[in-house]
């Protein structure tokens, strides 16, 4: 299976800015992406990027503020976070597809371990 580690979570202001990370290894795919989960909420869709073509997607929620970029030669894609909003708070969630494009849900095979994104007020 495909490994993911994530990385660059942490503590911000309300309007301040965060970049995760998540490298990729172990076998190919073709889609890396970010969830969320606060707690007692629902595992939600954030953004994805397909590994050769590069089309992005993204929630609603966070389309105009988020940036999901990636590095094939390292496999590792990005999730830069501007402005961000305490409703941002949530751990969040490296995620492989390994046939789509778009990240769905029921598509997702492997997931990172999460990492900790806290937006104070």
């Amino acid at each position: 299976q495909v490994q993911l580690v994530e990385s660059g979570g942490g503590l911000v202001q309300a309007g301040g800015s965060l970049r995760l990370s998540c490298a990729a290894s172990g076998r190919t795919f073709s889609s890396l992406g970010w969830f969320r989960q606060a707690p007692g909420k629902e595992r939600e869709f954030v953004a994805c990027i397909n590994w050769s073509g590069g089309r992005t997607s993204y929630a609603d929620s966070v389309k105009g503020r988020f940036t999901i970029s990636r590095d094939n030669a390292k496999n590792t894609v990005y999730l830069q976070m501007n402005s961000l909003k305490p409703e941002d708070t949530a751990v969040y969630y490296c995620a492989a597809d390994p046939t789509g494009s778009y990240c769905l849900r029921s598509s997702i095979n492997r997931w990172g371990q999460g990492t900790q994104v806290t937006v104070s007020s």
